[in-house]
C-alpha cells in the first residue's frame, strides 16, 4: 500500500506476535490478554505462517496482521451460506498503531487481493458491538450488517462484504 507492506511472517516478527496476544488493550474485545510466559513457550519461531495471513509492516517493523482465508466454522453463529465456511476477515494491530488508518489501509489491500484470488466470494466479519473502532472500520470497508447475536458473553455484530458490491458502479 502507500505506507504499509503486507508480507508473510518471518522469525523477526515473533516478539510482535507475542506483544499482540499479551496486550490488555488488544485483548479487550477478543477474550483478554494471554500470559506472556505461556506465549513465550507456545508461539513458534515463525508465527502465523499460513495462507491468507499477512504481517502488516511499517518501515520494516511488524505493527499488526490481517488474515483472510480462515473459514468460519459451521457450528458458530453468523453465516451467509447455509453450510457456513465463509472466508472471515480478522486483524490485530499493536496499540501504538491505532488511530492512523493502518487497519483500514491493510484490510482494504487484503480484500482487494482476496477479490482477485477468489472472484465473487463473500467475506464475513464479526466484532463486538462495544468495539466502536472495529464497527467504524467494518463500515468504512463496505461490510453490511447481516445480524447481531450474543457470543463470548457479549453482543456481536456480523456483516458481509462482497467484492461485487464493493466495486464502484
Amino acid at each position: 500500500t502507500e505506507r504499509l507492506v503486507l508480507r508473510e511472517p518471518k522469525a523477526r516478527d515473533r516478539a510482535a506476535f507475542i506483544d499482540l496476544s499479551a496486550s490488555p488493550e488488544v485483548g479487550t474485545y477478543v477474550g483478554g490478554a494471554r500470559p506472556r510466559a505461556e506465549l513465550e513457550r507456545v508461539v513458534p519461531e515463525v508465527p502465523g505462517r499460513r495462507p491468507g495471513l499477512f504481517v502488516v509492516a511499517l518501515d520494516g517493523t511488524m505493527t499488526g496482521f490481517v488474515q483472510l482465508l480462515d473459514r468460519r466454522a459451521p457450528e458458530r453463529p453468523g453465516h451467509v451460506r447455509p453450510e457456513g465456511g465463509e472466508a472471515e476477515l480478522g486483524y490485530m494491530f499493536l496499540p501504538h498503531a491505532w488511530g492512523h488508518g493502518y487497519a483500514a489501509e491493510a484490510c482494504a489491500a487484503a480484500l482487494d487481493w482476496f477479490a482477485d484470488a477468489l472472484p465473487g466470494e463473500p467475506v464475513v466479519l464479526t466484532t463486538q458491538t462495544a468495539n466502536a473502532r472495529s464497527m467504524r472500520l467494518a463500515a468504512k470497508l463496505g461490510f453490511t450488517e447481516v445480524e447481531r447475536f450474543a457470543d463470548y458473553g457479549a453482543e456481536q455484530w456480523f456483516g458481509v462484504w462482497s467484492p461485487l458490491a464493493a466495486q464502484p458502479g
